[in-house]
């Protein structure tokens, strides 16, 4: 592996024996749920908002070709209200243009690569998108969600693990997380931080200790099997753990290759 990404690190935090499930031995889940293909599809339409006359026309057409597609839908989701939330969400996109993008065909998806303090490896991050929000020049991160973040204490934003990763690797301070809100009456919510360099040279330091553990074969269990963090028990690798063939067909399917995230 030439490089590691937020999604490595985090799966390794998460339960390191789930890293090297996925990202050493080649397991990956399968991709069958409504909500995931429904998040990569409806991004890629906010992304055509910028390229093409048309982005709910967009949508509504990729989204089409997954209508026969045996999904896993959940929380009373179906693939018809779905397309009606995200043709409302991508209107209410259009018709308030808080976000500008300079160049769609250059700032969606831009692709950061910094070197790894005590390492030879690269860090390698996708930022989904680089622009304006409210006259703020900004990384910004694409979300869908059935939930709104509370907005009475905005600062907590800061916090979030994948929004400091990607302000480190790019070294730009002020970040927006435009959380598109899957709901009775559609929401978009335009949440800006702005991340200390403090925070840059802490998750600095964590990254080159967990890198160590990782280059150095820790792949331990982190067991979640206790109320109310009960991660293993929504854990699709947890047929691996237990060997138990049933479960790991159900839910996991193997690849030749090793995954790449980023």
């Amino acid at each position: 592996m030439d490089h590691y990404s937020h999604t490595q690190i985090s799966t390794y935090l998460q339960c390191p024996l789930k890293y090297r499930y996925h990202y050493l031995d080649g397991w990956m889940e399968r991709g069958d749920k409504a909500s995931l293909v429904f998040g990569r599809i409806f991004q890629t339409a906010v992304e055509s908002q910028f390229l093409v006359d048309d982005s709910v026309r967009f949508f509504s057409e990729q989204w089409g070709k997954v209508k026969e597609v045996p999904l896993e839908y959940a929380n009373g989701d179906s693939w018809q209200l779905m397309l009606e939330q995200g043709q409302r969400l991508l209107v209410l996109f259009r018709n308030h243009p808080r976000v500008q993008i300079e160049d769609g065909r250059t700032d969606f998806q831009v692709k950061i690569r910094r070197l790894l303090p005590m390492s030879e490896r690269d860090f390698l991050a996708y930022i989904d998108a680089i622009g304006w929000v409210d006259g703020i020049h900004s990384l910004i991160e694409w979300k869908t969600s059935t939930q709104a973040y509370p907005e009475s204490r905005p600062r907590l934003l800061e916090l979030d693990p994948q929004l400091v990763c990607y302000s480190w690797a790019a070294q730009k301070q002020d970040v927006y997380l435009v959380n598109f809100v899957r709901k009775k009456e559609p929401q978009i919510q335009y949440l800006h931080a702005r991340i200390r360099k403090r925070q840059w040279r802490a998750f600095e330091q964590t990254l080159g200790m967990l890198v160590s553990e990782m280059e150095g074969g820790h792949f331990y269990p982190r067991s979640g099997i206790r109320y109310p963090n009960n991660q293993c028990l929504n854990c699709a690798y947890v047929g691996l753990c237990l060997r138990q063939k049933r479960l790991v067909d159900d839910k996991l399917v193997k690849i030749e290759e090793q995954p790449v995230h980023g």
